[in-house]
């Protein structure tokens, strides 16, 4: 397997986010905007304002592929939380290898922030909303290897 983004299908984009086929062809895959920039930035697919106290889920059109042993962090961008007290709701996102392609959704990633501050957060199409970081992760050695395969996304493993 290999690590990229990649947009959701057409199909799952208009399930979840509109028919709009000009929408869908004209949003970008998360980038790193500088040479040495560990996060690559994703954009807000639309226009919002987000008034003190609310939060939002905010779809974003992405899914990852990576390897087996790494995870994507999706992480408030640091201008968010310093100037505006934007905070993601579940503080870090974690997104596992296995969650690219699931049968529920295909992988779509979602960001859900939260408005801390006192002042409207006003974010225009194309403005970066979220940092995604990869990392590898490690295991301890003398663990048994689940072999339950994933079936759907936000908690998934809770489900009965």
């Amino acid at each position: 397997m290999k690590r990229f983004f990649e947009k959701i299908s057409i199909d799952q984009f208009s399930k979840d986010i509109s028919c709009d086929i000009n929408l869908y062809n004209n949003y970008n895959l998360p980038v790193r905007t500088t040479k040495y920039s560990a996060g690559y930035d994703f954009e807000s697919l639309y226009d919002f304002v987000l008034k003190p106290g609310e939060s939002l889920k905010i779809p974003t059109g992405i899914k990852v592929s990576m390897y087996n042993d790494e995870v994507l962090l999706l992480l408030v961008r640091s201008s968010m939380g310093f100037k505006y007290n934007i905070r993601m709701c579940n503080q870090v996102g974690v997104i596992d290898s296995d969650y690219y392609n699931s049968n529920e959704n295909e992988g779509h990633i979602w960001i859900k922030i939260k408005n801390e501050g006192n002042l409207d957060f006003i974010v225009k199409k194309g403005d970066k909303i979220a940092q995604g970081l990869f990392t590898k992760y490690l295991m301890v050695e003398d663990e048994e290897m689940p072999d339950q395969p994933r079936v759907s996304g936000f908690g998934s493993t809770n489900k009965e």
